[in-house]
């Protein structure tokens, strides 16, 4: 009798789990749950492609031209409200019980909310679903400003979108810079530069004190200085927080996420998660990640232990982010107290900024340097040990540093 998977979540995790799943056990039988009633898309378009009119979200399905269906998996649209452990049962809101041999949660994270912005309120958007980025992309046709709270990532794609549509905008800071939590000051101010190219206006160190709906059917944000910024929309990308309220609720371990070992299984042997919705285990204890790449390898990686592999899921984290002309990558684990930090200019309009851990890279981040970004990944993989000089210097190729010394 072939042995059933069932995954719950049709992001990059549940979709690289089904395929992973496949790999596997070519006979098992996989059943991929997903709350949404259309074939899984990818995500990273919404914040782009999508707003500016270039793609539709289905123009990007996850699992190919094919779909999951391509892989022998069968696509069921309906949200899962628990699970039985014991039975090894999940039951969805309409009633209906699916048995399971393993299991894979893959539920990815969901919107940071902020009360003095209401999801749902006219006029406020928040963004992850493909509904979410259509609604958001017919208000924007209509508008000419727009307040962005939060300069993270997802938030300045939004931005630049917006701002390549010829809408004027805001952006709302309350950290001292963009980009805080993934890059150095010296790549923010480059891209807080090509920002302000397209007259976007970065506010930081700004707090929101209040929002107010304007006669004209504008809506204001105070801020604690009091100053007062109107727009015909307000768009939120105040971070995410792992959806493990399903696990939560079922009893697995959950810290800021499902606790998963190397292998991706929870606290219930029989239960396997991935992606955003887990803490996983990092090189210096448990850790969570929210990007694309992360989610997809996870996601395969438990998929394959579910049918019954046994391998470990060693991560070389990376992401990517393009706004404007800026193609933007991160690559590795960045540390505490890096042994030197280093610059390698590589052209007017590309760059990539190294941090290392005694004599070799833990972490790089890029600016439309995407040969050398491949290249930087195999050497934190292979930990090779490397000078800074030769970082820095555009005319020695990184690729040279692959090789054996003699």
């Amino acid at each position: 009798m072939s042995r059933r998977i069932v995954i719950v979540g049709g992001g990059p995790a549940g979709v690289g789990a089904a395929l992973g799943a496949r790999q596997q056990d070519a006979a098992a039988d996989i059943v991929l749950i997903n709350d949404e009633s259309v074939e899984p898309y990818e995500k990273p378009p919404l914040s782009k492609a999508v707003l500016t009119g270039k793609a539709m979200p289905q123009d990007a399905p996850i699992a190919g031209p094919k779909g999951v269906a391509g892989a022998n998996v069968t696509l069921k649209s309906a949200r899962v409200s628990g699970i039985d452990n014991a039975a090894h049962t999940v039951m969805t809101a309409s009633g209906e019980r699916i048995s399971y041999d393993a299991l894979v949660l893959a539920t990815g994270s969901r919107n940071r909310i902020l009360p003095m912005f209401p999801e749902g309120q006219p006029g406020i958007y928040y963004l992850r679903t493909a509904d979410e980025a259509l609604a958001l992309k017919a208000h924007l046709g209509l508008a000419k400003s727009l307040i962005l709270i939060g300069g993270g990532v997802v938030g300045l794609e939004i931005a630049a979108s917006a701002a390549e549509l010829g809408i004027k905008v805001t952006v709302i800071e309350i950290a001292p810079r963009i980009l805080a939590r993934v890059c150095d000051e010296e790549t923010s101010a480059i891209i807080h530069q090509r920002h302000r190219d397209y007259a976007v206006d970065i506010r930081t160190d700004t707090i929101c004190a209040g929002l107010q709906a304007l006669p004209d059917g504008r809506l204001a944000v105070v801020t604690k200085t009091d100053e007062t910024l109107a727009a015909d929309l307000i768009v939120v990308g105040a971070g995410a927080m792992p959806d493990d309220a399903l696990a939560k609720s079922t009893g697995l371990a959950v810290q800021d996420g499902i606790l998963v070992d190397d292998r991706g299984r929870t606290s219930d042997p029989a239960i396997f998660a991935a992606g955003d919705c887990t803490r996983f285990t990092g090189p210096n204890g448990p850790v969570r990640l929210e990007n694309w790449r992360h989610a997809q390898e996870h996601g395969g990686a438990a998929g394959r232990n579910a049918a019954g592999g046994d391998a470990a899921y060693n991560p070389v984290p990376s992401f990517w982010s393009e706004q404007y002309d800026l193609y933007i990558q991160g690559m590795g684990w960045p540390v505490a107290r890096p042994s030197a930090r280093v610059r390698r200019k590589i052209s007017d309009k590309a760059t990539v900024r190294f941090e290392l851990d005694g004599a070799s890279i833990a972490y790089a981040i890029g600016i439309n340097a995407q040969r050398d970004i491949a290249t930087i990944r195999r050497l934190i993989e292979r930990r090779v040990a490397v000078d800074a000089s030769e970082l820095t210097d555009p005319a020695k190729p990184l690729n040279a540093l692959l090789k054996p010394k003699s």
